[in-house]
Order: C-alpha cells, then structure tokens, then sequence
C-alpha cells in the first residue's frame, strides 16, 4: 500500500554519523571479508589526545584493521585556536573545518571520532593555564562519558603528563585521561553518564612514546622498559601497509599542512605503561572472542560458518549465517557488544546482497514548515529473499510497505511532506549557543562527545529476511550530477526563512565621516515580505530607519544599504541586522564553508559586526599584498582607506612595486609560496629603492629561503600566548611608534588569543627590536617587531597576531600596522 503522506521531522540520534554527506559506502568483496573478519572481534581501544593532527594514525589504523578493535580517537578540542591553510577561517569556522578533516581521517583509517566541550583557546604553555580557562570537571565529564559510552579495553594517550608534550593541552589531556581511567568505573562520579551508559573500568593506559619526549628531557630513551608494536604490516584485503594507509588519514588534516607520504616496511611504535594492570604485553588479559559475553558462544558459532562459507564471487550466501548470528544476538544482555554486533552484521547483510536504498529530497534547503518531495529508491542485488517491510518516521510514524524486493529490480516510490513547523535549524550544536572562552555550551547530553549533528532529516527501513526484521537508519540525502564531478551529494539544511548577511565583519571609523553599510537579504524561502533594521550602539545614528523588502523566489537576494554615523570620540561596540516577518523577528546571518576535501558546513550565526571609532591619521594610500596561506588583513586595510591589491608572481618586480607605499607579506608566505625564493631580491631591491616592506609571522619549519630580510635574522617558536601580556616599549622615541600616530600602552589592550608567535630569537644589529613582552614567569621575547633601514627604505619582520587583532577590530592593532605602513613618510 502506497502511503499519501508522510510527515518527516528532525530525527534527535546519538549514534555517531559521520559521512552524512558523502556517497554510499558499497563495500567491495575484500573490504566484506574484513568486514567479517571484525565481527568476530570483541575488543576496544580509544586513543586520546588534544587537537585534530595530534592522533597516531598508525596505531589507529593498525587497530582498526589488524587488530580489528572497535577504535576511536578522543580528541579534546576541535582545534579552534590553530592556523589555516587553505583559507582564512579562523576560531570557531576552523574548528568546523577541523571537525570535518578529522572525521574524513576516520573514514580513511576506519575508527570513529569523539570530542569534549573543551573549546581550543590558543596556545597554551602549561596544564595549569589551561585548566584555568577550560572548566576541568566538566571536560573531566566528558571524558568519562566517553570512557562509558565506547568502553575501551585500552586508552593510549599521545602525549605524557609530565610537561614534556610541549602544549599546555597535550598534557592536559594526558592528566585527564588517567583521572578518568582512574573513575569511570566510579558510579558515583558523574552519575548521569553512569546511568546512561553503565560504568566501565578501562584493562589498562598507555603512554604512546617517542624518542622526541626523552630528548625535552635530557635523556636517552629505554627501549628495553617499553612496550612495542610494529606498525609497519601489510594488508592484503586493503592493498595497503598501515603506515600508508595512515598517510591518507593523516592527510586529511590539509588546513594544518599535513600532507603525508606513505611508508613500508617496519615501523616499531613505544608505548609506556601508565596506569591499570601492568603486562609486558599491552593486550595480555583482554578477551576478544565471544566468550567475553554470556551467550555469545552461540553467536560466535554463526560468525565461524559466515567466515568458512564466505565466498568473494558470491557474498550473499553467507547471509542465513549472519541472520542467525543477529537472532543469538538477542538473547545477549551486554547492550555494548549487542548494538554494536547487530549494527556491524546489519551493514554486513546490507553489504554482501548489494542492498542500495536512499530516500533523496528534491532540494538541499528547507525552512521550519516547507513543502518537501521525496523519492524512494530501493534494490537488491542478490538472490536473498527479502521484503521492505516498512517506513518508519519517528517513535510514532510507520508505513507499511510490504514490497518483494527482486534481484536486481528497483523499487521506486514518490511522495509529498510537510515538515514539522517547529524543527531546529541544522547548524551545528556546539554553536547553537555562546559558549566562554575556554568552553562551548551544549544543552543537551546527548549530543556531548558526538563529533557533529545527526543528518537533519532520516528515516528508518524495516527489511525483513527469512521472518527476521531488520532496521536501518538512513539520512535523507541531497544529490545531483554536475557537469565535472558527476554524481555528488551535500548535507540537507534546516533554515531560518531569511539571511541577513552584513558585508563586513568589522566596521572602523578612522578621522573620516560616516559608512555606508550593506545587508543581503536572501531569501530561505518564497514569497518573503518583511522590514529591515538596523540595530546600533548608543550615541551612533543610522538613516534610513528601516527598509521594506519583497522577495518572491526561494535564493532570491537583494542589498540594502544604511549610513552609519559614529561618534565623536573612541568607542566600540556592535551593530545588528534584524528582519520582521509576519510578526516575527529574525537576525541569523549564512555562512557556508565549501572546500572539496569535506563536505559543505553552513552555519546560521547572529549577523552582527563590530564598529570602532578609532583616533587614527595614516600616510600613503597604495598597499601591495602577497598572500600566504590566506588571512584577512586586506580587508582589514581597505576599511580605514587603504587600496590593496593582490600581488602574484609576474607582479614581483621592484620596477612594479615601486608604486606601492607598502608591500605586505600575508601570514607564512615564506612557508606556502614557493616562488618567493626567486622574487626575493626583488623584494629587497624595492626596500632599497625606498619601498616599505613588512612580513608577517612564518615558522621556521619548510621556509623557502632562509634569507627573510636584507639582513639575517632567525626564525624561534618563542611565543607570547596570554593576550593580556604587558608589552614594554624598548624604543620610545621611534618613528614607528610615533608617527602618524602617538603609540601608548593603551594601544595594546582589547587583544585576543594571543600577542603575537614564532617570534625571531636571533639578529643582526642591523634590525632594532621596538617591543618586548613575555608570558608569566617567562624571559623577554624582543623579536616580535624588528624594524630596519635598508636603502632607501624600511623593512619590518613582525610576529605580532595581526592577523587575529585587524580582524577582530582591535583599535591599538590599527594604529600600530598604520604607523608602519607609513614608515618614512613623513
């Protein structure tokens, strides 16, 4: 029976589902036998660690394929605080980014991922700092949660908790990892995980060790104390060693720069006993056969038969064994083992009969209440008999099909919806709300440690086999054929009915007048009519007061634009774009991150932007800029007047650049253009020539010339991490700190993450240092603005976080990089 009408809602799982946006895993006949082979394997190992980048990837592929662990990889943070190559997100839109890259290095090596609410600040210089700004006990929660929910039989951290990882996060995340190895077997400790998922007590934790940690310490390090593996086996199913498979995975980590080339051959990981049952050998104790369950011996005994009577040319005769093994299955009473082992033959069964079904929505983007149309489409590719029995929607939704599923014969099936009026919007849950500092907010405990949102729209098919029923929970999916890429699918979005997009994230009034600024209106669905507002700080003005708006098509966009007037003296504060709608308001803005290595993320945050009214003269109009890997600094230039225009490689000719006042090297240039090794006397001929040339922060890592500057200078990782930092001034009387604009030491307040990184440890007298400052308890770092004459003109190395302060609107950082754009200009 054909059912007229389904009602589709927003499906709340808290099992993880990472590849809601990629094509249908089909696995072929080697990838089934592994398959198989891990359904007979009952044992589990987390690895632990603090940021995307920071886990093994070797142990987690070895574990996951060879050992054929159920494994998993809990990183603290999302990575927020680090630096992007591919782009100029940065904070919470990198995290996203990270989050993203991590679970693409999970599908590549085969575990899962898990995160705590700790938010990446910035770097960190010890565990007590960063305990200080993250709320221990509650990532301390999260951590034991995990513990409950994956129950590994193992923990190996990647860090030691000593100090010596460097980090304040890496050995934070070490101590938190042996706490709650140390509790998580403790009903009494965070009693709602406790109740949700049993306790657990972990076999044993290891120290996954490096020679790199002994060195910190002055020592050699003791083999003959460690614990070892050797990584470096061959996979005959997946035609690869673990270290190149781990390769891939670690390559999925392209916004830090970690492309990574595969290895063969031996490759010996150490690992350090640190707390649990002491052993020579790191697995000695830990059951991995049925036998670790009651009841299991049945099961296991249909699992042997599957793995006798697997045959690669014909998969699906297996399937009455792997029937029968789901059947014991139920009669199991651990719930860890049994939902895992039932979900992992479900996806067997489904993989060896060629079982394909999708339900696919004739449109990516949906507002609370839309209209939806939906195609069914489900086929068995084998001789297995079987039924789709039902549809399922909900706790309370279910339609009967009853439809015979032949070999190889498609079922199709068209049907109308309406969504529920009063669905969440799909951007993700850790950014629903504002969190601090050192933590997102999450409201609801059941999304805590999943690493993103269930699919924003799923449904449930009910598949009968033989009498047996079995459910799968499917995301309904978007897809189209382009052109180039073929085939291709994006994640579903619930929506605001309207964006309201500001177009600049920072708005700064230097001596001049009033701006003009622009809000998008697009429209999430059609025939939207509505009032446009601008909400403002106390003594700003804006005219018009409000606009009318009439759009008629869904993605239909149009600009309005208001003039804003600031006050007379220094202030900051916020603007707000606000829309009325029958009666409601709205304010989100549309952000959407699109690169081809993860899949499309949209975001739906508040639109807003920072206004500043800064006392703020400059000299010089005409900025070049040579873009890194990628930042937000001409921008950032362009709203106090300055022209700036993008420099490539034929542009590179102090001929060319003579009528710059400033030409700009963007963040890490010296590590991402390869070219700049063969422009770099050019540079040096325009300084001479009396051109200003200002470099921002590289690492010493991959530089492309040693010679940065006219003179030599040395790149450190010395860094100056807490924002508040004081900076001493060492040359009052320098033109860069006097000239167009007086500098004080109130030009470095208002700051965030950090003052400045990589600074240079090393010069020649040629340069003068003009600030100092250090973290506490730290010796002087001088190198962050290094300023010299050469020639004609000027050149300034500075590691100072411009590219964090502009951005962020922070008046002090304006005036600074103002005053050394106009160097020698006076």
């Amino acid at each position: 029976m054909r059912p007229n009408r389904l009602f589709l809602f927003l499906l709340s799982l808290t099992i993880l589902y990472s590849a809601q946006a990629q094509q249908p895993k089909k696995p072929n006949a080697a990838e089934i036998q592994l398959m198989l082979q891990k359904l007979n394997v009952l044992g589990s190992v987390l690895y632990v660690a603090a940021h995307p980048d920071d886990e093994n990837t070797r142990v987690i592929a070895y574990m996951a394929n060879e050992k054929k662990f159920n494994t998993a990889y809990l990183s603290a943070t999302r990575g927020d605080g680090g630096q992007n190559l591919v782009g100029s997100e940065i904070r919470e839109l990198l995290g996203l980014i990270r989050t993203q890259e991590l679970l693409a290095a999970r599908r590549t090596d085969g575990g899962r991922q898990y995160f705590s609410r700790a938010n990446d600040f910035g770097y960190s210089k010890s565990a007590e700092e960063t305990f200080e700004i993250w709320k221990k006990e509650q990532v301390l929660a999260d951590f034991v949660r995990v513990y409950r929910k994956h129950k590994p039989d193992l923990i190996i951290t990647r860090f030691p908790g000593t100090g010596l990882g460097g980090h304040g996060h890496h050995t934070a995340s070490a101590i938190l990892a042996k706490e709650a190895f140390e509790i998580a077997a403790d009903k009494k400790k965070y009693p709602e995980s406790a109740s949700q998922y049993g306790v657990w007590q972990p076999k044993r934790i290891l120290f996954n060790t490096h020679p790199f940690f002994y060195q910190r310490a002055g020592i050699d390090m003791d083999t003959a104390a460690l614990m070892t593996l050797d990584l470096g086996a061959y996979n005959q199913l997946l035609g690869k060693s673990y270290p190149e498979i781990a390769s891939l995975s670690r390559s999925m980590h392209k916004s830090q720069g970690f492309g990574s080339t595969g290895s063969r051959g031996t490759q010996i990981e150490y690992f350090d006993h640190t707390a649990g049952e002491k052993a020579a050998d790191m697995f000695s104790g830990i059951d991995t056969s049925w036998n670790r369950v009651k009841g299991g011996d049945k099961v296991g005994y249909h699992v042997d038969n599957a793995i006798l009577h697997f045959d690669p040319t014909q998969p699906s005769i297996i399937v009455p064994d792997l029937i029968a093994a789901y059947n014991a299955l139920e009669k199991v009473r651990d719930q860890y083992w049994k939902n895992l082992k039932q979900q992992e033959i479900k996806d067997l069964i489904k993989a060896c009969t060629g079982l394909y079904m999708e339900v696919k929505a004739d449109q990516f983007a949906y507002t609370p209440g839309d209209s939806v149309v939906l195609s069914v489409e489900a086929i068995n590719r084998s001789n297995v008999e079987m039924r789709l029995a039902t549809i399922k929607l909900g706790d309370y939704q279910s339609f009967t099909i009853r439809q015979q599923l032949y070999n190889n014969r498609p079922f199709n099936m068209d049907m109308n919806d309406k969504l529920n009026a009063n669905m969440s919007y799909s951007d993700p849950y850790w950014l629903k709300e504002e969190g601090t500092l050192g933590m997102y907010k999450v409201a609801d405990q059941n999304l805590i440690s999943t690493p993103e949102n269930a699919p924003a729209l799923s449904w449930v098919a009910a598949v009968e086999i033989n009498g047996t029923f079995l459910e799968y929970e499917l995301p309904v999916i978007y897809k189209e054929n382009t052109p180039v890429d073929g085939e291709t699918y994006r994640p579903i979005e619930i929506t605001p009915p309207v964006f309201l997009n500001i177009s600049e994230k920072v708005y700064v009034f230097g001596n001049g007048g009033s701006k003009k600024i622009d809000v998008q209106v697009l429209a999430g669905k059609s025939d939207l009519k509505g009032d446009l507002s601008l909400q403002i700080p106390s003594g700003w003005k804006v005219e018009p007061a409000s606009h009318a708006f009439d759009l008629s098509d869904k993605g239909a966009e149009s600009t309005y634009t208001f003039e804003l007037f600031p006050p007379a003296t220094a202030h900051s504060g916020e603007i707000g774009a606000m829309a009325k709608i029958d009666g409601k308001t709205y304010n989100n803005s549309l952000v959407r991150i699109e690169y081809d290595h993860i899949p499309i993320q949209a975001l739906f945050p508040v639109s807003k932007a920072k206004v500043v009214k800064v006392e703020l003269e400059k000299r010089g109009t005409n900025v070049g800029y040579i873009v890194g890997s990628g930042d937000e600094i001409p921008a950032s230039l362009e709203q106090v007047g300055y022209k700036v225009t993008a420099l490539t490689n034929g542009d590179i000719t102090a001929d060319k650049m003579k009528k710059y006042d400033a030409v700009i090297l963007g963040i890490r240039a010296y590590n991402t253009n390869d070219r700049l090794k063969f422009y770099q006397e050019e540079l040096m001929d325009y300084v001479k020539n009396g051109g200003t040339m200002i470099v921002q922060y590289n690492t010493a890592h991959a530089l492309v010339t040693q010679d940065l500057g006219p003179y030599p200078l040395k790149l450190s990782r010395d860094r100056v991490t807490v924002e508040e930092a004081e900076v001493r001034i060492l040359k009052p009387d320098h033109q860069v700190l006097n000239f167009p604009n007086k500098i004080t030491s109130a030009d470095f307040e208002g700051w965030v993450q950090e003052r400045g990184l990589y600074f240079p440890n090393e010069w020649d007298e040629q340069y003068e240092a003009i600030l100092s400052s250090n973290d506490p308890e730290e010796d002087p770092r001088d190198g962050g603005l290094l300023v010299t004459k050469y020639g004609e003109g000027y050149y300034i190395y500075s590691g100072y976080s411009w590219f964090r302060e502009l951005p962020a609107g922070v008046p002090g950082a304006y005036r600074i990089f103002t005053n050394m754009i106009s160097i020698g200009k006076e």
